[in-house]
């Protein structure tokens, strides 16, 4: 007998052993199906039917958290296949994570899986005891951007074994949601496919078969009883009225009665003293309308007595639909209690509310979640949660404004289950804008606000910010980054305003853009945000190579300074901060190293030297501290180390996006073990409330969306349109290119010339950012159309260049953020191949002027002599009419360089201030094509000079500025480009000295920088 005929015998015997026991066991068991029973529905047979391919087509792909994680898969034939000839197998060797995903394909509808009970598959077992997760994808606009539902199986098996997972197993899935969850209802009616994660560790092979639907849904899983909310506060003596509601998959009639008994039960309201209680019944008839509802009322009894919020839940008993997943709460408000006073001192209404808390409570507040980590939040209660946060790209679904503050009432609303009501807090990283947001309005990045110069436009744009993200319900910004740059090679040099600390500090203005008054009195508003000012300390400063993170080089890496760099260059700009009367700050996930304190690098989580030394009582900082994402998990020693060290090094409140269980119940343990002592978490607690208290939130938790219709407004896009116009620095202009007249015929070509992705870079819309039309605005090429510009748009240079009056060639990178940006992550500073062939060939064939679109300098060097006119036009944001603007005219070109321009790579770092200083373009360095730059050479710098001594001496600070920036542009106007070491120096040194008001010394540095030109 051949191979083959051996092999078929086995696979006949082993399909009819199969059906053989499989006709030994009871009806009801699983696996068997009644008449009633639709047919199974195959999903994948892994015949070759659905192709290898992403989407949107339909097909199979791989996935994985580095190159090395995805599986290898093939479709192999198996004379053993359960069905068909052949099965799905895989090799792997995951470190992080790896699966495949079948994903329908995105351009048709999605799948109607309503009328099933489940899905099943064939998995041939290896008896590893490893587990297996298997999702599915719900309702979204396609396979990835769906909503998770997962459950998991264990092999513990050997061979062949039918899986059947009924649907009523899935759960929302809590740690990860790629687009932040539709509605959080498995509605069967739009499925877009399935993924299997595969087991992390040692290799592993794998064989699956025959993914199909199975059985027939009956109606608890078709029909559900659900209430309009999970929580219903009422004021003492009033009555809470429990709206209960049936709904069916596709809205049809339900086919059978559906009947609802509830009784009030438990909780910590005393029935007949605190409420009266209700018990009953009804019923939904069959026939009955999906969406049709009944109420419960449940009355509450008032008393005398002053009392924290007491809690009577409903319970409700379904049958014949599927429960609601959580028992609705009614709440009798806390009322009576010295807290709640709005009219005591803060601080005595904060002194009250500690006395009362638990340890638990005042654990509670001191962490904060991410809003994807907590499901429908029913965990804010139960762990008493002080804070939610967004992470980049966390966003609702439909991302609005009306959601998000839907979302985040959702969530206040949790809060009013807790003891004493405390409101949440919540944060979002709105670092140039409400960035999050679609249709909001994108600013430039701080590296452009460092260019204006302008610290009234810089407080303007935090006006802006800070409206359109209160009026989301948002009152926590983590911004403004006060780092300082010291190496464009750092990944988050766009979110620094600059190289120079005192650049740095005069943008500050910025805090009171967001906070308003610095005794906080304007928080309660609803166009002002607590401020976040990050990352303390040193991040700017991390030496290339150093990184503890990945694949990262600079960012997350060790700052090593002595005490006096330390002190005049990365603290400075905190200590402007807490004079401005920031309310939070956050550590830095970089290490420090000050050089003679014989302590090393030491992650700034874990300095108390610097955090409750330097930050608390030094400086005097008497907001709260909020650790970064997950930032405790870098620290040294096991996870109990890593909380009680940086509780005692003084970070008030924990960023655990989805450790936030174990954060809290650590911190209570390390509490009871007297390692953290009552004392400090007393603190901690105390500075987080009187913040919720300056915010007004236990008088208005929830939204006040008034301001919602300004969002993305005409008037709050003129400010992000003058600060991008403001930012533009123009580095060369030979035979005064710029600005463009309306008359001339432009040609147009560049990567970054038509793509608002590109232009507003990473934090955008999600945390990385992405090249394409992610978000309303005005591209570059759009704003110079709407100038009234004779265009012609050529991407790549293709269009023939014959009879063009001047080129504008619109180049830079694509977004990135943090870490990931790193040169050495897969950057460097280079344009790319088609960007520098876009260049040479249009200002070969005319001339031409280079936009660089940037979050830092990029190498021009060897084609600056083949440029006519060079700007630095950063990450302008969305407004792209700023930049036309500047182009044809409107406003002059004013910005000037808030970092120094190198010619390579290899000079970095390159610093304001240091002794070997041979840049490009110096720091400062701005042309301008304003009319009337001064001229007369020495004669008329020496005039200036006495007029900026004079003015100095009698405070005249505007009057000084304006004679120093007129001397500037004087030496400017003589050096051109032709920039040298002996040139640049001097030149630098002088706008540091304008800076820090040293209006004479600054006007002699530029009359040596005159004299070395």
């Amino acid at each position: 007998m051949t191979g083959l005929d051996r092999n078929s015998v086995r696979r006949t015997a082993l399909l009819a052993g199969a059906a053989l026991i499989a006709g030994l066991l009871p009806l009801a068991s699983a696996g068997t199906a009644s008449a009633a029973d639709p047919d199974p529905v195959p999903v994948d047979r892994f015949e070759g039917e659905v192709p290898f391919a992403n989407q949107p087509a339909e097909g199979i792909f791989t996935w994985g958290g580095d190159a090395d994680d995805p599986p290898r898969l093939a479709l192999t034939a198996r004379s053993d296949a359960p069905e068909g000839d052949k099965v799905l197998t895989g090799e792997y060797d995951i470190s992080g994570y790896g699966g495949f995903t079948h994903d329908y394909a995105a351009d048709r509808p999605g799948h109607d899986w309503s009328a099933h009970k489940g899905i099943r598959f064939w998995w041939d077992g290896r008896d590893n005891g490893r587990k297996i997760a298997f999702e599915i994808k719900d309702g979204g606009a396609g396979g990835e951007a769906s909503e998770l539902w997962t459950t998991s199986f264990t092999d513990d098996f050997t061979g062949w074994k039918q899986i059947e997972i009924p649907f009523t197993d899935f759960t929302y899935r809590t740690d990860y949601q790629p687009v932040g969850g539709i509605d959080q209802v498995l509605g069967l009616t739009d499925m877009w496919g399935y993924a299997v994660t595969l087991p992390v560790g040692s290799p592993g092979e794998f064989a699956m078969d025959h993914v199909e639907l199975y059985g027939k849904a009956d109606q608890s899983l078709r029909a559900s009883v659900t209430t309009d909310s999970a929580v219903y506060p009422v004021k003492e003596g009033g009555t809470a009225n429990v709206r209960v509601s049936v709904a069916t998959t596709g809205s049809a009639p339900l086919d059978e009665p559906v009947t609802v008994a509830y009784e009030s039960t438990g909780g910590t309201a005393e029935s007949g003293k605190d409420y009266t209680p209700v018990k009953g019944e009804f019923t939904f008839p069959a026939g009955t309308a999906s969406g049709a509802s009944r109420t419960v009322r449940v009355p509450t009894l008032r008393d005398r007595s002053a009392e924290p919020a007491e809690t009577i839940p409903l319970k409700l008993t379904v049958t014949g639909a599927k429960a609601p997943a959580e028992t609705p709460q009614v709440v009798i408000d806390a009322h009576g209690l010295p807290y709640l006073d709005a009219k005591l001192p803060v601080k005595k209404r904060v002194a009250d509310l500690l006395s009362r808390m638990s340890l638990a409570e005042k654990a509670g507040q001191m962490t904060q979640a991410e809003r994807g980590a907590i499901g429908a939040g029913g965990d804010i209660a139960a762990y008493d949660l002080g804070s939610l946060l967004s992470g980049g790209g966390s966003t609702p679904t439909p991302n609005t404004p009306a959601a998000w503050a839907r979302m985040i009432d959702g969530y206040q609303l949790r809060a009013q289950a807790t003891r004493f009501q405390i409101p949440l807090i919540y944060g979002v990283d709105a670092v140039h804008g409400h960035n999050n947001l679609a249709g909001a309005t994108v600013m430039p990045h701080n590296i452009g606000i460092g260019a204006t110069r302008d610290p009234a436009l810089a407080e303007r744009t935090g006006a802006v910010t800070a409206a359109e993200v209160r009026a989301t319900g948002v009152p926590w910004d983590f911004a403004p980054c006060l780092c300082v740059t010291r190496d464009e090679r750092w990944g988050r040099s766009y979110e620094s305003f600059g190289e120079d600390p005192a650049l740095v500090e005069s943008m500050e203005t910025v805090v009171q853009g967001l906070q308003g008054d610095r005794a906080g009195k304007d928080l309660k508003r609803g166009d002002k945000v607590l401020a976040t000012a990050k990352h303390f300390v040193g991040d700017g400063g991390t030496a290339y190579g150093s990184s503890t993170t990945g694949g990262y080089t600079v960012d997350q890496g060790v700052t090593k300074v002595s005490r006096q760099e330390l002190e005049a260059v990365h603290l400075a700009p905190f200590q402007e901060a807490v004079d401005r009367g920031v309310g939070t700050v956050m550590p830095s996930y970089s290490s420090l190293d000050i050089l003679g304190d014989g302590l090393g690098p030491v992650k700034m989580h874990a300095r108390a030297d610097m955090i409750n030394g330097v930050l608390k009582d030094r400086m005097g900082f008497d907001g709260f501290v909020i650790s970064d994402w997950n930032a405790i998990d870098q620290l040294p020693g096991d996870y109990a180390a890593h909380v009680r060290t940086s509780v005692n090094a003084g970070v008030d409140m924990m960023m655990v996006p989805y450790g936030y269980k174990e954060f809290s119940g650590t911190l209570i343990d390390e509490a009871k073990a007297g390692r953290v002592t009552e004392r400090r978490i007393d603190d901690a607690v105390a500075r987080i409330l009187i913040q919720k208290f300056r915010l007004g939130l236990f008088e208005k938790p929830y939204a006040d969306t008034s301001g919602a219709s300004a969002i993305g407004s005409t008037a709050h896009r003129a400010v992000a349109r003058q600060a991008a116009a403001e930012s533009q620095v123009l580095l060369k202009n030979a035979g005064s290119v710029l600005p463009l007249k309306k008359s001339q015929k432009v040609y147009v070509a560049g990567s970054n010339a038509d793509d608002i992705g590109n232009q507003t870079g990473g934090w955008t819309i999600t945390w990385q950012g992405s090249s394409g039309d992610i978000t309303p605005g005005t591209t570059i090429l759009q704003g110079m159309r709407k100038a009234g510009g004779n265009v012609t748009y050529s991407q790549d240079a293709s269009a023939p260049t014959a009879g063009y009056d001047v080129g504008v060639v619109v180049v830079g990178e694509t977004p990135y953020a943090e870490g990931v940006g790193d040169v050495g992550n897969g950057n460097d500073l280079e344009l790319t191949a088609a960007d520098k062939a876009a260049v040479d060939k249009v200002c070969a064939a005319m001339k031409c002027a280079v936009l660089i679109v940037s979050g830092r300098p990029q190498l021009i060097g060897d084609r600056l002599g083949d440029i006519d006119a060079l700007v630095a036009s950063w990450l302008p944001g969305t407004e792209g009419d700023g930049v036309a603007d500047v182009l044809y005219g409107k406003r002059a070109f004013t910005g000037q360089l808030p970092v120094t321009w190198p010619k390579s790579e290899s000079q970095l770092p390159i610093n304001v201030g240091d002794t070997s200083y041979d840049p490009q373009f110096p720091y400062g360095w701005g042309l301008t094509t304003l009319t009337g730059v001064p001229g007369g050479g020495t004669a008329t710098l020496k005039a200036l000079a006495l007029a900026a001594s004079v003015a100095e001496r009698a405070g005249a600070h505007t009057v000084a500025r304006a004679a120093v920036t007129k001397a500037r542009l004087l030496v400017q106007q003589k050096i051109g480009t032709a920039v040298t070491a002996a040139f640049a120096k001097p030149f630098a040194d002088a706008d540091h000295l304008l800076l820090t008001r040293h209006y004479a010394a600054a006007v002699a540095k530029l009359t040596e920088a005159y004299r070395a030109g």
